[in-house]
C-alpha cells in the first residue's frame, strides 16, 4: 500500500526509532507516547485491521504477541505489567489502516482508561 504510513516505515521511506525488526514484524517507538514506554508492533504484511485476521495470517498475529512478550522483558516492563492496545475501525479509534499493537508500560494504568 503506497500511501500507508506504516508500510513506508517498514520500507524505510519514513524514519522511525526502530527497537526490533525481523522478517515478519517491526517494532518502533510511538511518536506521541502516552506512557514512559510506548511502542508499536506491526506486521510487515499489510493487514488492514483485526477484521482481516484469517486462517492464513493468524500465525503472524501469534508471532506479534510473542514479540511483544520478548520486547516487554527487554524494556523491563514484564514484571510490573503493561497494556496492549489494538484499535479496530473508525469507531474503535483506528487512525492508520494497517493492523498495529500499541504496547504501553512504565506506569500504572487504571480501568476504564482515561
Amino acid at each position: 500500500m503506497s500511501d500507508c504510513i506504516f508500510c513506508k516505515i517498514i520500507n524505510k521511506e519514513i524514519p522511525s526509532e526502530i527497537i526490533y525488526e525481523d522478517d515478519k514484524v517491526i517494532a518502533f517507538k510511538d511518536v506521541n507516547p502516552q506512557s514512559p514506554i510506548h511502542f508499536l508492533v506491526i506486521p510487515k504484511e499489510h493487514i488492514e485491521s483485526s477484521n482481516y485476521i484469517d486462517d492464513e495470517n493468524s500465525s503472524l498475529i501469534g508471532h506479534i504477541f510473542l514479540t511483544i512478550k520478548d520486547l516487554a522483558k527487554k524494556q523491563g516492563i514484564d514484571q510490573d505489567g503493561y497494556r496492549i492496545v489494538n484499535n479496530c475501525g473508525a469507531f474503535g479509534g483506528q487512525t492508520v489502516s494497517h493492523i498495529h499493537f500499541h504496547v504501553l508500560g512504565g506506569r500504572k494504568f487504571s480501568w476504564p482508561p482515561g
